[in-house]
């Protein structure tokens, strides 16, 4: 039963893992809203550029409430630590998707309240804001966040509490860790040129087609900075690993330890991850650069999305797999959340298993609705024809 519990558990991180991994990449969608007076240039192209986003933003939020659920239902202690204690970076990111929501329901009617522009606004403040603050709550699960875990608090009948926040500023801390933001940016630049990518596969707009397209170099420099440079500091610095042999007297579990290249030791020695991310990267460099040098060519977003799915679906399994603690504590390393400690029961992680097996139906059922919006590419006719716009 041990080993397949432990297997249970490996196999929820690669779901949560898979839905983080989608969840970026349908960012794309706050990238190209945060784009909209830059490849918009009049009322028009920017009509286009909000239909071509509008059509796809629920899925950003589903995937974003989907992660999030399958996060407490296989590893609630991260969800009552993470969002139960730094409550303020995921209440700002919730906001930044109501925004949205209320943004794309209301500018297009006519007498509303704020005004057209200033729903506008709101949209660009969700596509910079939410790919940053996404980045800088990842971003802890190699840097660490300030909690304490003490499981004893369980039999408190006044505060059964087991997990509280070392600082009063509940997650806001993590925006000015530089590593931190340096992924939230790196995140922000890749969902700008997905962002990019897709209108040139879906907008039928010779000016927005030029104008992406000359776009996407600046937005795929700005990118490279960020992402090469968190990338190799995170492979050179020192991670929190997990000692399956010794137990830490105090806590009870199993010791937690600085480890010198830690994740770079992860990729090593677990070559398919490894694999998955060079794949990755290349599918996402092949995307950019191909649709760059190819006038006529629209089909980058189905690499480089593909490449990102990969991508981060590989750094999120470093961060889990391998004997390594997820979700270190900067306040106490042996509060450390890890793939063992943190997770449901033995029932609860086996009965959603069989739950899972549904998952390829409803990918499947994903690709269908997808499909059938975007039969048609976006063009100026439609705009001033069609009277169900945003």
């Amino acid at each position: 039963m041990e080993s397949t519990y432990i297997l249970l558990q490996h196999y929820w991180w690669f779901l949560v893992s898979l839905l983080g991994a989608l969840l970026v990449f349908l960012l794309f969608v706050q990238g190209g809203q945060s784009l909209l007076f830059t490849i918009g240039k009049n009322e028009i192209q920017q009509k286009m550029l909000l239909n071509s986003t509008g059509r796809k933003w629920e899925f950003t939020f589903t995937t974003l409430v989907t992660f999030g659920g399958a996060f407490f239902a296989s590893f609630p202690l991260f969800y009552s630590t993470s969002f139960g204690g730094a409550y303020w970076v995921w209440i700002l990111i919730l906001l930044c998707f109501v925004l949205q929501a209320v943004s794309y329901e209301y500018q297009a009617k006519k007498g509303n309240l704020l005004g057209k522009k200033t729903y506008q606004v709101f949209l660009i403040l969700n596509g910079v804001l939410a790919p940053v603050l996404i980045g800088t709550a990842v971003g802890t699960f190699y840097n660490g966040a300030e909690f304490y875990v003490d499981k004893a608090n369980l039999t408190q009948i006044g505060m059964p509490v087991i997990s509280s926040w070392a600082t009063p500023f509940h997650g806001l801390e993590a925006a000015f860790v530089p590593w931190n933001l340096l992924l939230g940016l790196a995140i922000f630049f890749l969902a700008r040129i997905l962002g990019l990518l897709y209108f040139i596969n879906n907008i039928a707009d010779e000016e927005i087609q030029k104008r992406s397209r000359k776009q996407l170099l600046v937005e795929t420099i700005l990118f490279l900075v960020f992402f090469l440079t968190f990338l190799v500091h995170l492979l050179l610095q020192k991670g929190f690993a997990v000692n399956p042999d010794v137990i830490d007297p105090t806590s009870g579990e199993k010791q937690v330890f600085l480890q010198p290249n830690k994740y770079l030791l992860n990729l090593i020695e677990m070559p398919p991850v490894l694999v998955t991310l060079l794949v990755g990267v290349v599918g996402v460099l092949f995307g950019i650069i191909k649709t760059y040098f190819s006038a006529n060519w629209n089909k980058g977003i189905w690499f480089a999305g593909t490449g990102t799915v990969f991508t981060v679906l590989a750094l999120l399994l470093c961060a889990g797999w391998n004997h390594t603690a997820y979700y270190p504590s900067l306040a106490d390393m042996q509060s450390s959340l890890t793939l063992e400690n943190s997770s449901s029961s033995f029932f609860t992680l086996k009965t959603m298993s069989y739950v899972s097996i549904l998952i390829p139906f409803v990918l499947a059922y994903i690709f269908y609705a997808w499909r059938a919006l975007d039969l048609r590419k976006i063009n100026r006719k439609e705009m001033t024809e069609n009277e169900h716009l945003y």
